[in-house]
């Protein structure tokens, strides 16, 4: 369980492997999660060296209090990360935010990035018409004063491992997923974070950083991408249209179905995701030297 000083906290991540066992591959989680959501993927995807970082604020990583935690607080401090372990020629795999993380990672650095493999990530800025009702209504109680309530009894991570998934995780995990917040003010980056979802334009500096990695995504024809899309969930971010979206606009895309899964994919299709991303990075010679 490694763990590193950047800036003014640090950082704890999973691994598998170790420097020189082949190219790196970086698993980035969303919210409200962990580097535990990716325990049953790593083991499957073969030969490298596979790291899980907790996001700043979240899991067993530091929880600086004058941090608004932000997707430039988060960005930074990943960035941090990255220079502390000199990792400069990385695989990126993220789901959620982390997909987002990793866009964003890969814009600012090109030449830095083999590949791309994201999954129910946020990959453009959306407009309140395009949510469901069920979405929209939780969105507006999340944005006002009434989203300080989900703080109260940890239901960010309880309802996203019950409801969004489409087998409610067992206790034992349930209680991994728990733990790195055990209080009303350990809570906040996970409210942070729900309330950055970009929508109607807002919030304005996160909408022109998504739309300057779309930028990226559209013309980097040079690094392979994989989208691993999901069905027979309401809860999923992507679905047919914003999958069509995404051949679209974005340059050396391959998508994979991969089955039945809540928005949470990594408890219900674990062995699919590990399966597919291997097979992406070996067709692409990824793990090349």
């Amino acid at each position: 369980m490694p763990t590193t000083r950047v800036l003014d906290s640090f950082m704890h991540h999973e691994e598998l492997g170790e420097p020189g066992d082949g190219p790196v591959f970086v698993f980035l989680h969303g919210n409200p999660s962990s580097s535990h959501t990716w325990r049953h993927v790593l083991p499957g995807i073969g030969s490298g060296r596979l790291l899980a970082p907790d996001l700043i604020g979240m899991g067993r990583s530091g929880k600086p209090a004058h941090l608004d935690h932000r997707f430039e607080d988060h960005a930074r401090h990943l960035d941090a990360w990255f220079d502390a372990l000199g990792l400069d020629d990385v695989v990126l795999v993220g789901h959620d935010w982390g997909g987002a993380l990793a866009f964003d990672r890969a814009a600012r650095h090109p030449g830095h990035v083999r590949g791309i493999a994201f999954f129910e990530s946020i990959v453009k800025p959306l407009a309140w018409e395009e949510l469901t009702p069920q979405a929209r209504s939780r969105s507006e109680t999340i944005r006002s004063a009434a989203g300080e309530t989900m703080l109260d009894e940890n239901l960010f991570v309880r309802q996203a491992y019950t409801g969004g998934v489409l087998d409610p995780v067992s206790e034992a995990d349930l209680a991994a997923y728990l733990a790195p917040y055990p209080t009303r003010e350990s809570r906040r980056p996970l409210l942070a974070w729900a309330r950055q979802l970009p929508l109607g334009g807002e919030p304005a500096e996160l909408v022109a950083r998504i739309e300057a990695y779309d930028a990226w995504l559209a013309k980097s024809d040079d690094v392979p991408k994989l989208l691993l899309t999901f069905e027979g969930s309401p809860t999923l971010l992507i679905g047919p249209e914003t999958a069509a979206w995404c051949a679209t606009h974005i340059a050396a895309l391959e998508t994979v179905p991969c089955g039945a899964a809540g928005h949470h994919a990594t408890e219900d299709r674990p062995t699919e995701i590990a399966t597919e991303i291997a097979a992406w990075a070996d067709r692409h010679g990824l793990r090349a030297g």
